[in-house]
This record gives structure tokens, sequence and C-alpha cells, in this order.
């Protein structure tokens, strides 16, 4: 018995890490004397999980819990997200007054919530780590409880994430009264013997709509501006790429397992989803002077490139859509991390007028943040060139070459207001006392590992392909 327990439980095992680590941050931030100490000790967790990740894989709980290639990769951006958000919080939560550890429990349980997700081969579990995983991020957007616009961000992030759990669960309600199941293989099964019905086309519909709102699809990303503007920028840059791409690796593994013999009927509004996403965050971004706003518009944006790798479907569309979260992970990042660098006492770094002339001021801060501006507009040699290329290249395979000219137009139209933000820099004066950086060792070595993946994957991107496709497939 005590064997077949410990085999159950050894796909776990990252999990369980994770989970141990995240009370011991909690128990470690009453006694240690410096709060940074919680910081690192989840980092250390983080490598110790990682290590046992590409060793785990199996099935749990009758396949509730599925630990393969496809869950491993996703970690793998969950973890270095964390890694990279701890880096840049150390200084930033000092200089908000908001230094307590209890801020590195709930990224380290916020990141528990992803796993689960990324490895749910069950509706049940899909629904704890999607509760884990939000329960934890509407705190931390509200944890600077001195600040209105953070105690706003956490409201409006509650009130419409518990909106999408409504529908989420309203969803899995239906699946579960048409299929007998909450397993996503066999409902997979269930739906080829069934075929399509109007309940079950209604089933689907509200977990894509739950899944919009996660990932911040339009109609359903009027969370995503607000929120990212008032939570602190710490948490903002934690949250547009962990949380979206967890909800991305639930997405893909619940449609194009659960419902995939259905995918000519949801695939038409996918696309139309995908392409008002791609306007939108687009269009609006360009009005925006505030460059959280900016970087939240951008990020609604990118969800409507990444959901292309969902309606392609197959190995060859999950492959790019996990190298596209992967490399939008780091610039996206970085970008935050140049704001936070320039946030300092009176100065919040969020305008476009903080940019002012900074390539003369602080020529370091004006080149990295040129790096990651041409990143996430797609401009080579950089690495956002290479996820959107593989990305389009999937479309245009797939049969769907006017979707590729389509997203390839609305990816020019971003590279006005990225562009903006380096014109800024390096075409204007600066104005007033130059701005003070906020530059710490942990600060530096984020932007350090960001700028350098960046530009490395934008050169040789093959490990990175080579490793999504190992993990699609």
């Amino acid at each position: 018995m005590n064997e077949i327990n410990v085999s159950m439980l050894a796909p776990l095992l990252p999990e369980v890490i994770m989970a141990s680590a995240g009370i011991l941050v909690l128990l470690v931030e009453l006694v240690a004397r410096r709060k940074e100490t919680a910081g690192l000790l989840s980092i250390a967790a983080v490598a110790v999980a990682a290590y046992y990740v590409p060793h785990s894989f199996g099935k749990s709980f009758g396949g509730m819990f599925v630990s393969d290639g496809y869950s491993a990769f996703f970690k793998f951006i969950f973890f270095i997200n964390l890694i990279l958000t701890v880096l840049l919080s150390m200084r930033y939560l000092v200089i908000e007054k908001s230094n307590h550890g209890e801020y590195y429990s709930l990224v380290v349980f916020s990141t528990l919530g992803m796993m689960l997700m990324a490895s749910a081969g069950d509706l049940i579990v899909l629904y704890l780590g999607l509760e884990l995983m939000a329960l934890s991020s509407y705190v931390l957007a509200g944890f600077i409880r001195h600040d209105a616009r953070s105690s706003e961000a956490a409201v409006k992030y509650f009130l419409l994430g518990a909106f999408s759990s409504a529908l989420l669960l309203y969803g899995i309600t239906l699946v579960y009264g048409l299929t007998g199941t909450t397993d996503v293989s066999l409902i997979g099964a269930a739906v080829v013997e069934k075929g399509l019905s109007t309940p079950l086309f209604l089933s689907v519909v509200f977990l894509m709509a739950a899944f919009g709102f996660k990932t911040a699809l339009a109609p359903f990303h009027m969370w995503a501006p607000d929120v990212y503007e008032g939570a602190p920028t710490s948490v903002t840059a934690f949250m547009s790429v962990g949380p979206k791409a967890a909800a991305f690796a639930a997405f893909g593994r619940v449609f194009l397992t659960g419902f995939g013999s259905l995918s000519t009927d949801w695939t038409g509004i996918l696309v139309v989803l995908s392409i008002l996403t791609m306007a939108v965050g687009n269009i609006l971004a360009i009005q925006q002077d505030n460059i959280k706003r900016m970087l939240a518009y951008s990020s609604v944006a990118h969800a409507g490139y990444a959901v292309l790798g969902i309606i392609v479907g197959g190995a060859e569309g999950l492959a790019a859509m996990m190298n596209y979260l992967f490399i939008y992970g780091f610039m996206n990042l970085g970008a935050f991390a140049v704001v936070i660098m320039l946030r300092s006492e009176g100065v919040r770094g969020e305008s476009l007028e903080d940019y002012k002339g900074l390539a003369k001021t602080h020529p370091f801060a004006a080149a990295v943040m040129l790096v990651f501006m041409f990143s996430l507009t797609g401009i080579p040699p950089t690495a956002g060139f290479i996820g959107k290329f593989y990305l389009f290249k999937a479309v245009v395979g797939a049969g769907y070459a006017w979707l590729a000219v389509v997203t390839v137009i609305f990816s020019a139209i971003s590279a006005y207001f990225y562009l903006r933000v380096v014109m800024y820099m390096y075409m204007l004066e600066p104005e007033g006392e130059a701005v003070t950086l906020s530059l710490s060792p942990s600060l530096g070595l984020a932007l350090l590992i960001t700028t350098l993946v960046v530009i490395l994957i934008g050169v040789y991107p093959s490990p990175l392909l080579s490793f999504a496709r190992l993990a699609a497939g």
C-alpha cells in the first residue's frame, strides 16, 4: 500500500516542494532580520522543484494530475517568472515601504496554482489550481495597502475574477452533466461518441469565455488595463506572464484534448476573438501615455497572437504558442524591470515623460529598454521576431494565410507605440532634473538575464524551438 501511495505522489513531487516552500517562506519571514531572505529561499525552492520536474513524469489519482512534457515546458516558464519577479521585487518593495515577507509566500503559492493548472487532467484539478493562483494574485494586486490605486486594482481583479470563475464552474457543470465525467481525456472520448449538441456547444462557449477572461482576450480584457496600472509594478510583471501562460496551458489541453473533435465548430469563434483582441490591444495602446497601461494593452494584443496556436492546433500549433509565451515572458519582464529601475522617491517611472532624453542621462537604461521594445515589436534579431515568425509560419501552414496577413498588419501597428518609447528616449531632450535610477544587484541581475536571453534566442533559437516541439509532441 505504501508503494502505491509513493508511486501516486511521485509525479506531484515538484508541487509538494513548492507547497512546502510556500509555508516555510511564510515562517522564515517571522524570524528573519532581512525580508529578502524569504525571497532567496523561494528561489532556492524553485531550483529544487525544477530539478525534479523532468524526473517526475507520470499520472496521479487516476489521471486527474498529468506530469508530461507539455506541463513541464509551462512549469519552466512559471519558475523563470517567479525567479525574475523575486529579483525585481527586492529593491522595489523597499521603495514602496511594503517589504513584507509574506509577499514571497504569495508568489510561491500563486506559482503552485499555475503548476496545477498546467498538469490538470481533470476539470476539478484545473479549478483548484486556478483558484489558488487567482486568490494569491488578488492579494498581491492590493499588496501596497497605503496606495489607493493598489486597493482599487485588487477589488476590480477580485470581482471580475470571481465572475470568470463562475463562468468556468457553469461550463464544467454542463460538461459533467452531458458526459458524466470531468476527466479531460474521457470528455474527449464522450464527445466523439455523442457528437455536438446545443447544450454541449453552450458549455464550450462558457469555458471559452472563462479562459478568455484569464488570458485577457477581448472582449473579456476590461480588467487588465486598470489592474496592471494599479497593482505594484513587480506584481504587474508577475501577472502579465505567469497567470497568462497558465491559462493558455489549460486552454490548450482542455480544448484540443477534450473538445478536439469539435474544433471545426469552435475554431471560427476563436478566430474572431483573436482578431478582435489584436485590434483592441494594439489600437488602444496607441492612446496610452502611461507605460504600465500601454504594456497592459500590449499584453492583450499578445494574447491575440498566442491564441493562434490553439486555432492551428496539433503539435505544430501548440509548439508555436509555447515558444511564443516563453519569449514573451522574458521581454515583458525585462520591460517592467526598466520601469521599476526608474521608480524612486517622487518618480513612478510610469509616464512617458519620465523617459524623455533617457539615452543622454542613463544610456544603459535606454539601451536595454530599446532591446525590449524592439523585441515586443518583433524586429530582428531579437527573440520577439523568432516568436512571431514561427507563429505566423504555423498559421500559414494550417491554411490560414489570410489570418497571418491580418496578424502582420496589427503587428505593424504595434510598432507605433513601442517605438514611440524609443523616440522619447533617444530623440527628445531631458526636462528638469535627471531621473535617479533605483538599480540594485538583484534588479541588475534580472535585467542582465532578460536582455541576454532576448538577444540569444533571437540569434540562436534552435534549442528553444526543439524543446517546444518535443514538449508539444
